[in-house]
């Protein structure tokens, strides 16, 4: 009986070391690793976090008017993204009981990839390449076609409207496009005018965030953050035009149902609360057997039988908590966080020169914010083949002036 008694602890002790080490010792993940690089700006990243940084960076370019680099990072994010989707072992690490989502090479919501191709289209339609545009706004529009919901399947409004202007600028039928955004769009939308010869991108409010929500952090949540700009206002040429939020991200990242991730997560979820449930309970029975174990002792009657149960359940139980601690349900919470929230979007007439302007933020009341006016000149050179692209955001220092 003492050499029972002597080696129950050990065996309990050698199951949870085996246990706990084979939860939490894998294979190292190549994600994990620090990238490879000579940029600078990518300095210390890790292999999974490359497009998500590529894509902060991207966008902090375009706001800086630093066009070529804007360009080279949204491509490269583009193409990792691409490779990704079709990376199986990725996906399949993400799965695994024992790996979190967060560990999986990051390519983004949807709201979040379909904004990289908006991007890279602004930037092609600004290098005179309104099919390479189009081409963009489609893949876009396509990446926003797997929501859960019909109803907000491919439902970007300045996507479909673009398609069909840039389908118009090049002699092509774009009324389909057209009429997809009207479908979708809460205001008029202004016919096509082939002629306009300066596009005016523009872009207020800060984007969502991302929070985990659930016992086991296992539910992705996206969080408002408030804005005080709700539309906006251009002043150009003696005329002003009115700027309206066509497209709001936040409504974008809410509207897209479940993921295919939160049913494999709410599973992990589930797993990691019953084998902790069973863990508790196994180790409660464990001290039962072994009071009585100790009571039949102190009464003169052997204990063998409700020793050796006590060792099973802790057993059991130890084995089952170690599951339970290894199992990773927490959803990935990485975000492109310096994104917009409302896109909006105007074509005009202009003939060659420079025209002072202004853009004007209005709150919900449709008062100026004053303090996020900005003043800057548009340049529209003579004898261009193609059309002036300005990008304004609310969220840059200074806007574009070209």
């Amino acid at each position: 009986m003492s050499r029972l008694r002597s080696i129950g602890p050990r065996a309990i002790l050698l199951v949870a070391v085996v246990v706990t080490l084979a939860g939490c010792v894998g294979p190292a993940l190549p994600t994990d690793q620090l990238l490879v690089t000579n940029d600078p700006k990518l300095a210390g990243t890790v292999v999974r976090d490359k497009v998500l940084w590529q894509y902060r960076l991207g966008l902090a370019a375009l706001r800086a008017g630093a066009y070529d680099e804007a360009k080279e990072r949204f491509d490269d994010a583009i193409l990792t993204m691409g490779g990704i989707l079709a990376n199986r072992a990725d996906a399949q690490r993400a799965r695994s009981l024992w790996s979190g989502e967060e560990r999986k090479t990051f390519i983004g919501e949807p709201y979040e990839r379909v904004m990289a191709y908006y991007y890279r289209a602004l930037l092609y339609w600004r290098d005179g390449e309104p099919d390479n545009a189009r081409a963009c706004y489609r893949s876009g529009q396509l990446i926003d076609s797997v929501a859960e919901e019909g109803d907000y399947r491919a439902d970007y409004i300045l996507l479909d409207y673009l398609d069909g202007l840039a389908s118009a600028k090049l002699a092509a039928d774009g009324s389909d496009a057209l009429q997809r955004a009207e479908k979708n769009a809460k205001h008029a939308l202004p016919a096509y005018d082939a002629q306009a010869n300066v596009l005016v991108f523009a872009e207020w409010g800060q984007g969502p965030l991302k929070y985990a929500d659930g016992a086991y952090g296992e539910k992705l949540r996206f969080s408002e953050r408030e804005s005080a700009a709700r539309s906006a206002r251009l002043t150009v040429a003696g005329r002003t035009v009115e700027l309206a939020p066509w497209d709001d991200l936040y409504f974008q990242a809410t509207t897209r149902g479940g993921r295919v991730m939160d049913y494999i997560l709410g599973n992990k979820a589930v797993f990691k609360g019953a084998t902790d449930t069973v863990g508790d309970l196994s180790l409660i029975g464990a001290a039962i057997a072994h009071e009585r174990a100790e009571r039949k002792r102190d009464e003169g009657e052997s204990g063998r039988g409700s020793d050796q149960t006590a060792v099973a359940l802790a057993a059991i139980g130890l084995l089952s908590k170690a599951l339970s601690a290894s199992t990773v349900a927490h959803a990935d919470l990485r975000a492109w966080d310096n994104l917009p929230r409302y896109l909006g979007f105007t074509a005009l007439q202009l003939p060659p020169g420079d025209y002072p302007a202004q853009i004007n933020y209005l709150d919900v009341s449709g008062r100026v914010l004053e303090a996020h006016t900005r003043e800057f000149t548009l340049h529209v050179p003579a004898d261009r083949d193609r059309d002036t692209v300005l990008f304004l955001s609310e969220l840059a220092k200074n806007p574009a002036d070209r």
